[in-house]
């Protein structure tokens, strides 16, 4: 049995983890189309999606909550922000 001295153990330790490190970045951060490419694919989905965030800002800006109602529909608004996303990303 041979006997590898610690500062090479250490060495190809910090080398097999730099390689792990590498394979998931390379894995998980693949390069991902652009909003452009997403919206020439799908113009009514990116229509909407304008529209959406136009309104959310439009919400937002108001003074008052109106009884709570400025603030459900700011809510509904995102919800519907988080389904157009979805749905374009299962289009693509």
């Amino acid at each position: 049995m041979k006997f590898v001295s610690l500062p090479a153990r250490r060495t190809a330790v910090a080398f097999c983890l730099g390689m792990a490190f590498a394979a998931s970045a390379v894995i998980l951060f693949q390069p991902s189309r652009s909003e452009a490419q997403w919206a020439a694919n799908q113009p009514y989905m990116q229509s909407a999606l304008n529209s959406l965030l136009a309104a959310k800002s439009s919400l937002q800006k108001g003074a008052t909550n109106k009884g709570g109602h400025r603030l459900n529909a700011i809510d509904l608004v995102n919800q519907a922000i988080v389904e157009v996303q979805a749905g374009m990303a299962v289009a693509n």
